[in-house]
């Protein structure tokens, strides 16, 4: 069954146009029927949130432009994750949950009309809000009863301003995006969780790069996911892969494996090709390839800290181009967003080991140019208690930009560990490193051991 929807538009509305009661109504439709495709041509389609269903291709045209209200109380609570724990928190923009077979095609846009959100967050941030205020806010703090004691990333979770991503799968199987724009992301852009086959290809996702959390693509707890061909330029990660965090991660145990990126492009924003810093579950069997990571912070990034919890293994980074990064390569177990020196977490001596104690193993990296290294070459730090093991470099060319006046310490987000002495590359707590044809070039100290 292919819908348009236009057949179901049955009047302006008073306060303007608003479509989301056609949109509801002709999914609705698509879902009673056992699935189908919705078409949306070419023009401007504003609505609320919206819903999928199995089976169902929401297809936008070439100049197509889905445009989300930016009213915080139409996005009603629903059960979901957010930061790595399972909570209530805003409906997402464009949501389908326990389904099987949906994608979301074409050359049009989705714009989540951001920039009221980021606005809404600075200025709460300004004024200095620790708590709920607004009644969206209570109301998600009244589903969420122990908020106080989970963790976060720095998104807003002190506040219970829970902003919705623009695209979220959720327990869904055998799911595809393909082709479109997605922009203006209030929250993360394009989060699957507990999603099991899954494929990203040939989208494009722009978000400004001051936007604030507005992370590109963030596989969450997923397996058997491949993401090709893509274009990201945004204001935090690029391409970022995601397993819970903490004892709530801890409790769900489900890992992020089996994941393919390849020929995509990163462009501005925190890190190229990201690990973490939810890593509770783990994430495992990693194959990134042929990517190009232009003026990101960093290229290859993995990302954790004790409390954080979960196993980083079986990863592989080959054939990758990086250009005017902060640092191009950084594993980094003292990850600081999100928590302070009270938390007990960034202590430079050994600590137990405990059941939230990350891990981080068997990483290789082969065939990786990096040119214009603006805070140095590369930031490794493990745990004294639990150290990199398993991490090779090979052919493998890194230059510094030697004109540089980026301070040292911008390498990556830490606490606890001292600044590094030069730009080289840095190696802190990993045990025998295997550098084989790696090279460091504009500084005189290419690499840092401590």
């Amino acid at each position: 069954m292919v819908l348009n929807i236009t057949d179901f538009i049955q009047g302006p509305s008073a306060a303007g146009p608003d479509y989301s009661k056609a949109f509801a109504d002709a999914l609705a439709r698509l879902r009673d029927s056992g699935g189908g495709t919705l078409v949306v041509g070419p023009g401007a389609w504003r609505t609320g949130p919206i819903e999928l269903f199995s089976n169902v291709e929401l297809r936008l045209e070439e100049g197509a432009t889905l445009s989300f209200i930016p009213d915080p109380e139409l996005y009603r609570p629903v059960f979901t994750r957010w930061e790595g724990v399972e909570c209530h928190a805003m409906h997402p923009c464009v949501f389908a949950r326990g389904q099987r077979g949906v994608s979301v095609t074409g050359k049009g846009t989705i714009d989540g009309n951001g920039k009221a959100w980021w606005d809404l967050l600075r200025a709460k941030r300004a004024r200095g809000q620790k708590n709920p205020e607004s009644p969206i806010e209570r109301e998600l703090a009244a589903l969420n009863a122990d908020w106080r004691n989970q963790p976060g990333g720095g998104g807003g979770r002190e506040m219970q301003f829970l902003r919705p991503p623009l695209i979220q799968f959720l327990s869904c199987a055998d799911s595809r995006i393909e082709g479109v724009t997605v922009s203006n992301s209030p929250f993360w852009t394009i989060h699957p969780v507990y999603c099991d086959g899954l494929s990203v290809v040939n989208v494009s996702v722009r978000n400004p790069h001051d936007a604030p959390n507005t992370d590109g693509i963030d596989i969450d707890s997923c397996a058997d996911v491949t993401i090709e061909g893509c274009d990201v330029a945004v204001g935090d990660d690029g391409i970022a892969l995601k397993s819970g965090s903490g004892p709530d991660g801890i409790r769900v145990n489900r890992p992020t494996e089996r994941v393919t990126v390849r020929d995509c492009a990163v462009g501005d924003g925190h890190g190229g090709i990201v690990i973490g810093s939810e890593t509770a579950g783990g994430v495992r069997d990693v194959l990134a390839e042929r990517c190009a990571f232009r003026s990101t912070d960093r290229g290859i990034r993995i990302k954790t800290r004790r409390g954080r919890g979960g196993a980083i293994e079986n990863l592989e980074f080959r054939d990758l181009t990086m250009e005017k990064n902060l640092c191009p390569m950084v594993i980094n177990m003292y990850y600081r967003c999100g928590a302070t020196r009270e938390d007990g977490h960034f202590e430079a001596c050994a600590l137990p080991v405990t059941d939230v104690t990350p891990t981080v193993r068997n990483v290789k990296i082969a065939r990786i140019v990096a040119t214009g290294c603006r805070a140095s070459a590369g930031f490794i730090a493990g745990l004294p208690e639990a150290p990199v093991t398993g991490l090779s470099l090979s052919d493998c060319r890194f230059t510094v930009d030697e004109a540089s006046a980026t301070p040292t310490d911008e390498s990556d987000m830490y606490l606890g560990i001292p600044e590094a002495s030069g730009r080289g590359f840095r190696i802190l707590n990993a045990e025998e490193p295997r550098f084989e044809n790696v090279t460091v070039e504009g500084t005189a100290e290419p690499f840092l051991f401590a």
